[in-house]
């Protein structure tokens, strides 16, 4: 087989969405930030929901127009050319062994919230997750598509639920002091963490392919689930920021104090489900890009194989593979989570800057004030992570010269070969 079939429609593509931005964030990102922000943290869901909006709908545009399994990569070589696109590609594709580590360990804190793992056993269930995961995808992504937009639906429900028992037991809730509310410095903060949330906006232009109709539906998909995923985090904010817990998993509290227990059993299953989906989909495309990457010569021909269903079998193995290698460095070395979440932040503001910067050039005028607007947030959000910055432009700065290399010696083995 030499191309990826498209299995997947508007409403599933949505569910994909949906669930990948929700992720292992919906029940704990909401508690980051307001560690980090008090109530500044609900400002920062707020902005952040309607900035990333301009960014959703030009990569929708470029996915939509320019399908391909690259994604960000294939925009930014089709506007400015191989040597920049592919360092695009690249450097997504070293920081999913990293962003994804860093999702699991989240969705973890749901595991050690119901059962008490630790210390090795913990690396060890973490590990047996990225094995489950490989088998889950052997047949493709539709069979996921459709038990994640479930999972989207339970998630709003469960949300839905909670408001619910808040308007009953409105008596018992406290407002906190408004006028302290908007702090430029501490929202900021709130929003370079609250970012991992978005992070999934530009993995579905890689699924583009897996659409069977993707000029039609991926707009749609990807608007409808981002704007979905940004109500939910604001909800959830609001919820905490209302309903005060000082339980490890926050949510799961709140859960019990506005519907009367079961808390850890819910939140926590559906965290778990949620955390794992978005793992899924990252290993995903980025297996996907690793693929196309294959077939372009850049990386190893042995990545070029899919299975019967489609699925680049190898490409897939060597990303869990590396996830895996990250979670057991992540274990021996005690990596902290929010640096890790930081980093990963700080590669993907650079490839949606160079995504919209693509867009310019490939997308006609009337697409520019939102390319504008998206560059802005791109720009503001760099601000916020200052030095965590470094990482990826080191990254970057890593990448270049040896793809520069690598053009070099192959015009030079062409040459030779004449």
């Amino acid at each position: 087989m030499e191309h990826i079939k498209g299995t997947i429609g508007r409403w599933q593509g949505a569910g994909l969405m949906a669930t990948t931005l929700l992720g292992t964030g919906v029940f704990i990102l909401p508690q980051m930030t307001l560690a980090k922000a008090g109530t500044s943290a609900l400002w920062a869901w707020a902005l952040l929901t309607l900035a990333i909006i301009p960014v959703t709908l030009v990569f929708g545009r470029l996915a939509s127009r320019f399908p391909h399994a690259a994604g960000p990569a294939f925009f930014v070589e089709k506007a400015f050319g191989r040597t920049l696109g592919r360092s695009i590609g690249l450097i997504f594709l070293l920081v999913i062994p990293m962003g994804a580590p860093a999702a699991i360990l989240m969705t973890f804190q749901f595991v050690t919230a119901i059962l008490p793992l630790a210390g090795a056993e913990l690396l060890v269930a973490q590990l047996l997750v990225i094995g489950l995961l490989w088998f889950a995808n052997l047949k493709g992504l539709q069979v996921s598509a459709k038990a994640q937009f479930a999972l989207t639906l339970g998630i709003v429900a469960v949300v839905l639920a909670l408001f619910m028992g808040l308007g009953v037991q409105h008596h018992a809730v406290k407002l906190p002091d408004f006028e302290s509310a908007w702090q430029t410095g501490p929202m900021m903060l709130a929003a370079g963490i609250a970012f991992w949330s978005f992070l999934g906006v530009e993995a579905m232009t890689h699924l583009a392919h897996d659409f069977r109709e993707p000029e039609k539906d991926m707009i749609p998909a990807m608007m409808l689930g981002t704007v979905l995923v940004g109500l939910i985090y604001l909800g959830c904010t609001s919820l905490l920021w209302l309903v005060p817990s000082v339980t490890g998993v926050a949510m799961m509290g709140v859960f019990d104090t506005l519907l009367g227990g079961g808390g850890a059993q819910v939140i926590g299953v559906l965290g778990v489900s949620a955390g794992l989906a978005t793992v899924n989909v990252y290993a995903g495309s980025a297996a996907r890009l690793l693929w196309s990457f294959s077939r372009e010569g850049i990386m190893p021909r042995y990545f070029q194989r899919l299975n019967d269903h489609g699925v680049p079998v190898r490409a897939q193995t060597a990303i869990l593979g590396a996830m895996a290698a990250v979670l057991t460095l992540v274990f021996v070395f005690e990596q902290d989570l929010e640096q890790l979440i930081a980093w990963s932040n700080g590669v993907f503001v650079i490839i949606y800057a160079m995504s919209m910067l693509a867009a310019w050039r490939l997308l006609g005028t009337s697409s520019r004030h939102w390319i504008l607007l998206g560059l802005g947030f791109c720009i503001a959000l760099g601000l916020s992570l200052g030095e965590r910055m470094a990482y990826a432009i080191m990254l970057l700065m890593l990448v270049l010269p040896l793809l520069w290399w690598q053009k070099g010696h192959l015009q030079r083995k062409a040459g030779g070969a004449c």
